[in-house]
């Protein structure tokens, strides 16, 4: 064997082999195949009185894999570390020449997109291993190691909560934050004045030259007793103006949108996006359909933004044709990727759509439909306000009309864009309204964030990084920390508990800004601008002394008595707070380990699909019904629709059936009869 190749990935490997040819052989390290061991001061595996120099072990699973790989190394030639190509793949790279004992005879090579162009180019100009951004991936690990198991062991102690972690403490911040912004909210009432004419309506804006604001409905009585009966068309203002169009997908607005769209969860859009990114068979080939889905540029590759002006300019004319946008540059902007579009424009969505499942259908749609929008014309439309005076009272009607589509020829679904047509008043010089109309209001409280909105905030603050968002909002779901309700983040009892306990002691480190600044750290890092381990130190010289204060002097949540005695040893039982909510147990835990059942009947749905459990009838902590195997939590089967006991007759995962009546497949999204 002359060439090895290691990806990491086994699903992009045979498509990659295939383009390289017989003088490569491609196998994958199935991600990261080492971690930090758990020994050492505190178990953070870090000599943390040192130079914090961390120590390395396999990942669980991963000894086969690393002998694998090492017989593999031994009878090459060169290899090449081609991993993903952001910074977590440039230290699994590492992590394989450290791991494998590969010496000289190895290059990195990267692959945006899983195209035979793209590999072809990237064996040729293949690199050194970037250390600073090795050093950089590092610094971030072993920082969320200290700050993961240092306070997540503290909140265990002191509320119970499961864990807490360097930006999933101060997401969860946001969020109980936001609570208590709602919670606070004085409404305050105000009211509007319409006047509704034959074709439009228009709004009252201001009196004498002044903006109006009406506080009360005997205000509102006031101003529609002193409108006379003659509307007066002061001004007819009509101008084109451009509708700017879109940029390229980046990690976060992907997720934004599919979430706002297409009601995808972030680590679902990001699931989806990866296959794409892999390879699917589309029966004359295995191709990648995206490019690398982990990113915050929005950069188009100049062979790319031509092979699609000619697509564009065949599909849809010259006038359709745009031309590249330039991004802003962004001070947490990191690596040279290019923003988040398909492989081809000549591979639709229509074509396409035989080889995906629908929910990978209804992705690449969108992605498609953004990759060619961001370089077609801008749309035109024509605005037009009417400015109408009655007895020193400004009304107000604005409305446009769409003249020409442009980039919304292919991306009108996915963007809001109604039409509000005036009509035409030239010559006209007084109008009278068919009737005034007053109607109360109330200002509103600032919205709970959605995983949509909690990205975006997370992002214009500076905090986590395109690969980190979907592990954000999975794992402060997954601790207990919140649940959703209409889609929206509501903080539970232990979620706003943990919060509190974290600003007692570490309002200095958990925090917006602290938080934001060490990412620009690790950016500076991946420069070779700063010393990761002054960083570590300035770090840990800060941190730990506060942890050490806290487990000494923070106050322990007192747990509530329910005036029971324990049946196990007669000491009093207490309410409790954990992952699923409130349960009472034993107040003298650890020694006693009794917690008190209910005995529901349980209601068994079907067989478990993925082990010998049953599906039951569960109950969320919020009462909210779903189903759930009962070997949980060994099996973590769990659906909210009800499972039958019937397969898909195309992939042979489990139909569900929705309240509605509809039945589906759990998996391909396939609706059956």
């Amino acid at each position: 064997m002359k060439n090895l190749v290691i990806v990491e990935s086994p699903s992009k490997s045979k498509t990659i082999e295939k383009y390289l040819g017989n003088n490569y052989k491609v196998v994958a390290s199935m991600g990261h195949i080492r971690d930090l061991a758990t020994t050492g001061k505190f178990g953070l595996g870090v000599d943390v009185e040192g130079n914090f120099e961390p120590t390395y072990i396999p990942m669980k699973g991963k000894k086969k894999v690393i002998s694998d790989l090492k017989k593999l190394v031994s009878e090459a030639e060169k290899i090449y570390l081609a991993t993903d190509p952001d910074r977590e793949g440039e230290a699994i790279s590492w992590h394989l020449k450290d791991a494998l004992n590969i010496k000289n005879n190895y290059v990195r090579v990267t692959f945006n997109e899983i195209t035979k162009d793209v590999i072809l180019s990237s064996i040729k100009n293949a690199r050194e291993i970037d250390m600073n951004l090795v050093k950089s991936q590092e610094t971030r690990r072993i920082l969320d190691r200290i700050i993961g198991f240092r306070l997540s062991k503290l909140m265990q102690s002191k509320t119970g909560g499961k864990s807490a972690g360097r930006v999933q403490s101060v997401a969860l911040k946001l969020i109980v934050d936001r609570e208590r912004e709602i919670e606070a909210f004085n409404p305050e009432e105000y009211w509007t004045i319409t006047a509704k004419f034959k074709d439009f309506s228009a709004d009252l804006e201001k009196y004498k030259n002044k903006k109006i604001e009406i506080k009360t409905e005997s205000e509102a009585d006031n101003v529609l007793n002193n409108l006379l009966p003659d509307f007066h068309i002061v001004d007819i203002e009509s101008k084109e103006k451009q509708k700017q169009g879109v940029m390229p997908f980046k990690t976060s607005t992907l997720q934004q949108t599919a979430a706002n769209k297409l009601s995808f969860s972030s680590s679902k859009t990001m699931r989806i996006a990866q296959k794409l990114y892999e390879g699917i068979d589309i029966g004359s080939e295995t191709v990648g359909l995206i490019t690398y889905m982990r990113t915050d540029s929005e950069r188009i590759s100049p062979e790319f933004a031509k092979e699609t002006f000619k697509y564009i300019k065949e599909t849809y004319g010259e006038a359709y044709v745009g031309k590249i946008k330039t991004q802003k540059k962004n001070e947490n902007m990191q690596d040279a990727h290019e923003g988040i579009r398909v492989t081809s424009p000549y591979r639709t969505p229509e074509e396409m759509k035989k080889f995906l499942s629908n929910d990978e259908y209804k992705l690449y749609r969108l992605i498609y439909a953004r990759s060619l929008a961001c370089l077609m014309a801008n749309a035109k439309v024509k605005a037009t306000s009417i400015s109408l005076l009655n007895n020193d009272y400004l009304f107000k009607a604005t409305g446009s009309i769409l003249v020409f589509d442009g980039y919304l020829k292919v991306y009108a679904e996915f963007e809001k864009n109604e039409d509000v047509i005036l009509p035409n008043l030239e010559g006209k010089t007084i109008l009278q309204s068919e009737e005034n109309i007053k109607e109360q209001h109330f200002t509103k409280p600032p919205a709970r964030y959605t995983e949509s909105s909690l990205i975006k905030e997370l992002e214009r603050l500076g905090i986590g990084r395109p690969s980190t968002y979907a592990t954000i909002m999975e794992t402060i779901k997954n601790r207990g920390y919140v649940s959703l309700e209409e889609k929206k983040f509501v903080p539970t009892k232990i979620g706003i508990e943990t919060t509190d306990k974290l600003q007692e002691g570490f309002s200095d480190i958990v925090n917006v800004k602290y938080t934001a600044n060490m990412e620009n750290e690790l950016d500076e890092i991946a420069d070779n601008k700063l010393d990761n381990i002054q960083v570590l130190r300035d770090f840990y010289n800060k941190f730990e002394p506060l942890v050490e204060d806290a487990f000494k002097n923070m106050s322990k949540k007192e747990a509530e008595e329910t005036g029971e005695k324990c049946p196990d040893c007669g000491n009093p039982l207490v309410i409790r707070t954990g992952r699923y909510g409130e349960f009472i147990a034993c107040s003298n835990y650890p020694d006693c380990k009794y917690v008190k059942k209910e005995n529901p009947e349980v209601e068994i749905v079907c067989d478990c699909p993925n082990c010998e459990g049953h599906i039951i009838l569960k109950k969320s902590h919020k009462g909210k019904i779903f189903y759930g195997c009962d070997n949980y939590p060994k099996c973590k089967t769990a659906y909210w629709d009800k499972p039958l006991d019937v397969k898909c007759p195309d992939c042979g995962e489990i139909i569900l059936e929705k309240k509605t009546g509809k039945k589906y497949c759990s998996s391909c999204g396939k609706e059956v009869d």
